[in-house]
């Protein structure tokens, strides 16, 4: 399995709603992208987060489904919609360890 981290830091001044909205399509992929096996994701409640406002798990079946997923349309109609309101993303992949 690989998972996929997402952190979010929004510009100041972005609406609720609109980060609520564009949270709802985030969590809306895994029915839309083939390989995706789960999707979680929410709003941070800690000091430790360096500005990061809410953070995002995706688990893929193989790192052939996290590759058809960069490019996938309808991520690409999500990522269209967060450009103009995030002040910074970060992102991590790894393949999980196992026992």
């Amino acid at each position: 399995m690989i998972e996929h981290i997402v952190l979010l830091a929004w510009k100041e001044g972005t609406p609720h709603a609109e980060q609520e909205r564009l949270l709802r399509e985030l969590l809306a992929l895994k029915e839309q992208i083939p390989g995706i096996v789960s999707v979680s994701g929410g709003e941070n409640f800690s000091a430790r987060s360096q500005g990061y406002h809410h953070g995002f798990l995706v688990t893929f079946k193989d790192r052939a489904s996290l590759d058809a997923y960069g490019p996938h349309k309808a991520h690409q109609r999500v990522v269209a919609q967060l450009q103009p309101v995030l002040q910074s993303i970060l992102v991590l992949d790894f393949e999980r360890a196992t026992e």
